[in-house]
C-alpha cells in the first residue's frame, strides 16, 4: 500500500531532522554545528529547530509521507517573497552565499525533500512534490524553487521530470562537511 500524504506534527521532528540532513547534502549538518550551544550536536541543533513554530524550518512547513503511522519521508518548503541580501551573508559566511545568491522570489521553495532508502523508487517522492505544487496555487505563488546539486544527477533529472527547469547557477564553496563541489543549481516550475 502507497504511503499517505499528510502534514507533519510536533512528534515527526525527529525524522524530518534526520530526512532533512541527508537531503541537504552536508549544507544542513555545516549550519547546525555552527548554532549548536556547547555540548550540542548537529541533529540536536535540527531537532530544536524543526520543534519550532512561526517559522521556515519547522515541523508546520513539512508535509510527510506516513506508511501506517511510520513517517518514511519528508519535504520542507516554505514561500520565499523577499531576497536575502547576499552580501551581507558574504560577510557573515562565504560558504552560504552561493545559496543566498540564487533564490527565486514570489516562489515556493522546496528546501528539502528526501525519503528513506527502502522507500525510494516507489513515485512517493514525485507524489510529494506534486502537493507541493497545489501547495504553492493555494497560497497564489506562481512558481516553485529549489536548490539541487549538479554532482547529483538523479535528483536533477526528477526535478527535470517535473517540470523544473535550470535557471541560475553557482560554484559551491568547498567545506568538509558538504558531500559536492562543482555547482548549485537553481530550479523553478511553474505552479
Amino acid at each position: 500500500m502507497m504511503p499517505n500524504l499528510r502534514r507533519a506534527r510536533r512528534g515527526d521532528v525527529p525524522v524530518i531532522a534526520e530526512l532533512y540532513r541527508i537531503s541537504s547534502g552536508g549544507v544542513a549538518d555545516y549550519v547546525w554545528q555552527k548554532l549548536a550551544e556547547p555540548g550540542e550536536s548537529p541533529l540536536e541543533v535540527g531537532l530544536r529547530r524543526y520543534a519550532r513554530e512561526g517559522t521556515a524550518f519547522s515541523y508546520e512547513n513539512c508535509l510527510v509521507a506516513d506508511d501506517e503511522g511510520l513517517t518514511v519521508g519528508m519535504v520542507n518548503a516554505f514561500p520565499i517573497r523577499e531576497p536575502t541580501d547576499p552580501a551581507a551573508i558574504a560577510a557573515e559566511d562565504p560558504v552560504l552565499r552561493p545559496y543566498a545568491e540564487i533564490e527565486a522570489v514570489d516562489s515556493l521553495y522546496v528546501s528539502g525533500v528526501a525519503l528513506q532508502p527502502a522507500y525510494r523508487g516507489q513515485g512517493i517522492g514525485t507524489r510529494m512534490m506534486l502537493a507541493m505544487r497545489e501547495r504553492a496555487r493555494g497560497e497564489g505563488l506562481p512558481r516553485l524553487s529549489l536548490i539541487a546539486f549538479a554532482e547529483n544527477p538523479a535528483s536533477v533529472r526528477l526535478y527535470e521530470r517535473l517540470g523544473y527547469v535550470v535557471v541560475d547557477r553557482r560554484a559551491v564553496a568547498p567545506h568538509p562537511l558538504i558531500q559536492y563541489g562543482g555547482e548549485a543549481l537553481l530550479m523553478v516550475a511553474p505552479a
